[in-house]
């Protein structure tokens, strides 16, 4: 395939925010203005083009991000729109794995939000450059001057602003530009295609210059040569500034701050400028990096169609008209259709049949991608999210994509017999779709059970259960997913089955299991020995026999499993080492002060000031702890930490509390032991 853009003209970017910020607004008006879309969609009436799910037109709400690319400038933005809600948490922490440059929008009233902290926690992690918008100036209590502190005081960012708002709220009518020191100002009548650049209004000039100033002084820290020159009295020019803050962005300096009001036609194409302007191009990234599967050295591939092809799988989404799509993100060589990649991790090779690519759930079909590229392949085997797909004859791993812990589950059970292995088999594909979600088995009544970030997600699978595989299913009242881990190191033992003389056969394995890391899962350690064929499925006895805790029947987590010792006599079948190790397991948790774990959730209330003492105390009630009081008079937040267990039927609750006037939002933040009353509890509940 021959590269149709440059790839320092790429710009990967994800769109990211809280919840109702004005996310897929803004998205929408990006295709419009780039002419991706002949009409602007519209999140209120269901007509958005990025939310195409029933689910997400019903709520009003983006449940799973979309990928789709559009030009401006000659650039080509490959963009993803990313969920605000926190349920779905992973769709962020993928795409964010994948792109470069990130825009975060915040909801000029509302200020920063709980999920803007999350997602900004989020690309801290992956390093990955961003720019604000500020949305929404023209609604009542829009404060730009309160968004910036809270980015300073919330995020603990530097904001930078390279723009002022020209009028407050119903009056708000444009921007001030402070690198071209210009006024710009919508037609409302060409639904903001059209653009009137003037002069900087008399009253707001000195203002603007005290702002300019400031701009300056922060972007010129970034190039010698453009500092010294300032320093000597040379006014930068706009281009000069618009280098030295690219710079700035690239480091992590500071924050441009851009602001508009989406819903209103008003700042998108100053937005789009600034991702041309600011934003990284692939080349402008550091090399991936990822372990030979050979070695495990350490190598690097480079941006560049030249270099070996690797990509990333960082989402699978089922499509029904073509089955499976794997969306792979291409850091480097060339990929196409007719292909042969090695998948490292599972040491099989896959087939390239199909190369799409995707604009929302729109396919169009490509012969092949180039480095920078992201495309969706059809029908591949065995790729799940966080695989690589490398060059057979120069492979690499790259790191892989991190899910977060399911905190709350339900079962659920086919309507019928017939539809009971139709159900198993869509369970296994959203599986394999969403990684935050987990299916098991209920040890009591042997039904699915199936586990997930919130009362949300597990109602939006229910319902595409129901939607899209036709499936009646009866679904149990939601349940908290509690863990169990070990406060102490021990040593567990076992034979299978228990021998009758010398050479009868067996097989008998002893573990030593010691307490892991908060949050670590487990890790099974081969041990010094050399057990050979047996390991296999020693691991897979420890891996079944976790899953069920000896304290109140829940998996087991934060610990390490290492082989001590795996024996067996004459004529046993390997399969005889699982048994026993799932019975050395058991043996093992029963001397390591197993203890109870429950999640713990980090809640924001926004609440009236009258009602506030009433929302505390609820919270109190709740086994909560009110870590902090924010805001100003009228409106406060309330933060504190929860247990889960305490928060089913919050919102009636809280709506009952407030008149309807408080929100709240509500994430996982750790897991901590229970307190006895409660484990006692749950013990004779499971006994």
């Amino acid at each position: 395939m021959s590269r149709t853009t440059p790839l320092d003209l790429y710009r990967n970017i994800g769109v990211m925010a809280h919840v109702d910020a004005g996310k897929t607004t803004t998205t929408e008006r990006i295709l419009f203005y780039t002419g991706r879309s002949r009409s602007m969609g519209e999140v209120h009436d269901g007509t958005s083009t990025m939310d195409w799910m029933e689910q997400e037109q019903e709520r009003g709400i983006t449940i799973t991000s979309a990928a789709t690319t559009c030009f401006w400038r000659d650039h080509r933005l490959n963009l993803i729109d990313t969920p605000g809600h926190v349920d779905f948490t992973i769709e962020v922490e993928r795409s964010l794995r994948v792109l470069d440059g990130a825009v975060a929008i915040i909801d000029a009233v509302a200020g920063v939000e709980a999920q803007t902290e999350a997602v900004w926690g989020q690309a801290d992690r992956h390093h990955v450059p961003r720019i604000v918008f500020v949305n929404k100036m023209d609604r009542v209590g829009a404060s730009l001057d309160r968004c910036i502190n809270d980015l300073r005081d919330r995020l603990d960012a530097r904001p930078l602003l390279l723009q002022l708002p020209i009028g407050r709220e119903a009056l708000f009518r444009g921007v001030i530009d402070l690198v071209a020191m210009k006024a710009v100002y919508w037609v409302a009548e060409s639904q903001g295609v059209e653009m009137r650049i003037e002069a900087v209004p008399v009253d707001m000039l000195e203002t603007a210059l005290a702002a300019r100033a400031a701009l300056i002084e922060a972007a010129v820290e970034q190039d010698e040569a453009v500092m010294d020159a300032w320093l000597a009295g040379a006014e930068p020019s706009a281009e000069a500034l618009r280098r030295c803050l690219r710079v700035g962005v690239l480091t992590g300096a500071f924050v441009p701050v851009l602001c508009g009001a989406s819903f209103k036609n008003m700042g998108v194409q100053p937005l789009l400028d600034a991702v041309v302007d600011l934003l990284p191009a692939p080349t402008d990234i550091r090399a991936v990096m990822g372990p030979s599967p050979a070695d495990g050295e350490m190598i690097e591939r480079a941006a560049s169609d030249d270099a070996p092809f690797a990509a990333l799988a960082f989402k699978v989404m089922d499509d029904n008209a073509v089955g499976p799509l794997t969306f792979l993100r291409v850091y480097s060589g060339r990929l196409q259709t007719g292909a042969v990649v090695r998948n490292p991790r599972r040491g099989l090779d896959e087939v390239i049949g199909k190369l799409v690519a995707m604009h929302a759930n729109h396919r169009e079909a490509v012969d092949g991608a180039v480095a920078g590229d992201i495309v969706a392949v059809i029908g591949l085997k065995y790729t799940v999210t966080g695989d690589t797909l490398c060059d057979p004859a120069d492979p690499i791993v790259l790191e892989r994509v991190t899910a977060p812990e399911p905190v709350i589950e339900v079962t659920v059970e086919a309507a019928t017999a017939d539809d009971h292995d139709r159900l198993q088999l869509a369970l296994a594909r959203l599986v394999a779709q969403d990684p935050s979600f987990q299916v098991g088995v209920d040890p009591e009544s042997g039904q699915p059970v199936v586990r997930g970030m919130g009362e949300l997600h597990l109602e939006v699978v229910v319902d595409r259960l129901r939607r899209e595989q036709g499936l009646s299913v009866q679904v149990g009242q939601p349940q908290v997913a509690y863990r169990e881990t070990i406060a102490s190191s021990a040593v567990g033992e076992a034979t299978h089955p228990r021998p009758l003389d010398g050479n009868s056969p067996f097989a008998r394995v002893r573990l030593r299991l010691a307490p892991g890391e908060p949050g670590s899962g487990y890790r099974f350690n081969a041990g010094a020995g050399a057990f050979g064929a047996a390991l296999p499925w020693i691991e897979k006895g420890v891996a079944a026999a976790r899953e069920s805790g000896v304290v109140a029947g829940f998996p087991v987590v934060d610990f390490e499993a290492a082989v001590e010792e795996a024996v067996s006599g004459p004529n046993t079948p390997v399969s005889a080492y699982e048994i026993a190790a799932r019975a050395a397991f058991q043996d093992g948790l029963k001397k390591a002060q197993p203890t109870l774990l429950e999640p713990v959730m980090k809640l924001d209330v926004s609440a009236p000031d009258e009602a506030i003492g009433d929302v505390v105390g609820d919270i109190s009630s709740r086994r909560g702890q009110v870590s902090g009081l924010d805001g100003q008079s009228g409106e406060r937040v309330v933060k504190a930490i929860v247990p889960l267990s305490g928060m089913f039927g919050y919102a009636r609750a809280l709506r009952s509390l407030s008149r309807g006037r408080a929100q709240f939002t509500m994430k996982f933040d750790h897991y901590r032991a229970v307190p006895a009353a409660v484990a006692d509890r749950l013990r004779t509940r499971s006994a």
